[in-house]
């Protein structure tokens, strides 16, 4: 059985990367629209730049950019405010915000009560 192509809105990578950042516009949703609408910080571009000279071990902090259908491919190191997490961008993050591939947050994990933390636990011996 072969393999399905993957698509966005319909169209493959490669029609993708031969359209015009107007027309790549009109298949994002108006959030992602009105960013690059606005056009492009300059860390943002800075980043791009970066990525189109195919450059080796991409660091970068800027979580707000649009994965454009040009940086498919790439493998980009985010930084999540502790460490740089790499991210391979694949045709199913076209769209996205970089961000959304990094978490910020770690999981709760609560161990035992603490001493005073309530009423029962002073019946709990020191240790």
């Amino acid at each position: 059985m072969a393999k399905k192509e993957q698509t966005f809105k319909g169209k493959t990578i490669e029609e993708l990367k031969n359209l015009s950042l107007h027309d790549f516009m009109r298949l994002v949703p108006s959030r992602q629209r009105r960013s690059l609408k606005r056009g492009f910080t300059e860390a943002q571009k800075k980043l791009l730049k970066r990525i189109r000279a195919k450059k080796p071990n991409i660091e970068t902090h800027c979580h707000d950019l649009i994965i454009l259908p040009e940086v498919v491919g790439a493998m980009i190191k985010v930084h999540n405010g502790r460490e740089f997490i790499p991210v391979a961008v694949t045709m199913d993050m076209v769209g996205h915000y970089l961000g959304e591939f990094v978490l910020t947050r770690k999981k709760v994990e609560h161990s035992a009560p603490g001493v005073g933390a309530t009423k029962s636990s002073a019946a709990l011996s020191v240790k």
